[in-house]
C-alpha cells in the first residue's frame, strides 16, 4: 500500500487532493499538514511513500519543508503543487528533493500521473520547470542564489516567521530556542542580508517566495 502525505494550508485544497487520489487502488492517504512545519513532524511520524506537498504555507514553507522531509525521510518522493510557477527556483525544488512540480489548476488531469512517474524513479515537472532546469543543468553549476546557500536553514526559518509577523519571543517558542537567540538570530539576518528593517525582511521574503504576498 502506498502512503501519501498531503500539506497544504487551505483545507477545501487538501479534501480536492484526498478526493482525487482516495479511489486510486493501491494508495492510502495516511496523513494530511496544514503547515508545512506540520508536514515535517507528520513525515518523520508516518514515513510516507510520497508527499504532495504545497509552497506557500505559513511557518515553513513548501521549499524549506521538502529539504527537510528529504533528510528525514530520504526515499520519500515529494511532488510539489502549488498556484504559482516559479522558474528561477526550480533548481532549488530539485536540489531541495522535489520530482515532481505540477500546478492546482492541472492537478485535476496530471496529478495521478505525476504520482505514478515518481513512484517508477522518474520526474515529473511542468514544460516551463523543466526547462529551466534542463538549462541549469547545462550550466554544470547550482545558481548562487540565496534559496540554494545563501543562508542557513535556521536563518530561513527565522526569516519565515519574522516576515509573517512573529515577535521574537513567538519565534523563540516556534523554534524551541530562547528569546535572546531569535534576536541574535534577527540580528545577523538583517546583516548578512544588508537590510535595515523588518519591512525590509519582509519584502526580501516575498521576492524569494518564502512567503506569499
Amino acid at each position: 500500500m502506498i502512503q501519501i502525505l498531503i500539506a497544504d494550508d487551505h483545507e477545501v485544497v487538501r479534501q480536492g487532493i484526498h478526493a482525487l487520489l482516495e479511489g486510486h487502488d493501491g494508495w492510502r492517504i495516511c496523513a494530511e499538514a496544514s503547515t508545512g512545519r506540520e508536514a515535517v513532524t507528520k513525515a518523520k511520524d508516518f514515513r510516507p511513500d510520497v508527499v504532495v506537498l504545497d509552497v506557500g504555507m505559513p511557518e515553513l514553507n513548501g521549499l524549506e519543508a521538502a529539504r527537510q522531509i528529504r533528510v528525514a525521510v530520504p526515499n520519500a518522493k515529494i511532488l510539489i503543487l502549488t498556484v504559482h510557477e516559479v522558474e528561477q527556483l526550480a533548481e532549488d525544488f530539485f536540489e531541495a528533493g522535489a520530482r515532481g512540480y505540477i500546478l492546482k489548476s492541472d492537478a485535476g488531469r496530471l496529478l495521478v500521473e505525476a504520482i505514478e512517474t515518481l513512484l517508477k524513479g522518474g520526474t515529473f515537472f511542468t514544460a516551463r520547470m523543466q526547462a529551466s532546469l534542463d538549462r541549469w543543468s547545462e550550466r554544470g553549476v547550482a545558481r548562487d542564489g540565496f534559496l540554494a546557500t545563501h543562508l542557513t536553514r535556521r536563518e530561513r526559518e527565522v526569516l519565515q516567521l519574522i516576515a509573517e509577523g512573529k515577535s521574537n519571543k513567538e519565534i523563540g517558542g516556534a523554534l524551541k530556542i530562547t528569546t535572546k537567540t531569535a534576536e541574535t538570530h534577527r540580528a545577523r539576518l538583517m546583516a548578512k542580508l544588508s537590510l535595515h528593517s523588518v519591512a525590509d525582511l519582509v519584502r526580501y521574503a516575498i521576492r524569494n517566495q518564502i512567503i506569499e504576498a
